[in-house]
Parts: structure tokens; sequence; C-alpha cells
């Protein structure tokens, strides 16, 4: 018998395989936090602390309906800053969350 030739029938990719419907009003509940790794240059730190704000205002951003980099200049993003309770972001974090958006 040959191999691509199987007795079980596929999958469709469109097919859910929950067991019951999975409720997606839930509240957001960050994960559990971990250290960073050692060692790295300080540099490193910021890109990586700046890209994760960037990602956070960028959900923000898309709950509150605001889709396109056109929709979110600075002040819009230090209002979804303020709701979520992140300190306001840098230019330099805003111009990333701006790009996040565009590339959705």
């Amino acid at each position: 018998m040959p191999a691509a030739a199987s007795t079980r029938p596929k999958a469709r990719s469109t097919q859910s395989t929950a067991k019951r419907p999975v409720p997606l009003d839930r509240p957001y509940v960050p994960v559990q936090k971990r250290p960073l790794p050692a060692g790295r240059p300080r540099e490193w730190y910021v890109d990586h602390n700046r890209r994760l704000k960037a990602m956070r205002l960028a959900i923000a951003l898309l709950d509150l309906g605001f889709h396109t980099a056109r929709q979110a200049p600075d002040e819009v993003v230090h209002m979804a800053a303020q709701l979520i309770g992140v300190h306001p972001p840098s230019p330099a974090t805003c111009r990333m969350v701006r790009a996040l958006l565009q590339t959705r």
C-alpha cells in the first residue's frame, strides 16, 4: 500500500479541532515574566524592551479599533499607553508601533 494512500480521512485546514467553543472575549492576562538572558550589551535590552512595549501598544490600538498607521499619530499612541498603564512611549516607540500596524 502506498504511503500516500491512507484509510483515515484528513482534517480540512478550516475544520476546528476544539472539543467545545473557545471564548474569545476573556480579559487579557499577561504571561508570567521571565528574567532576560544575562551578558548582552545594554543596547540589546533597550531594543528588546522597546519592541515589547511597541507590540503591547499595537495590540491595544487594534483592540480599540485603530487598524492603520495613519490612524495612530503620537497622541493616539500616548492615549493607548495611558489606557493600558505603561509609561508614555518615546517617538522611536511610536514609530515602531506605526510600523507594526503597517505590516498587519
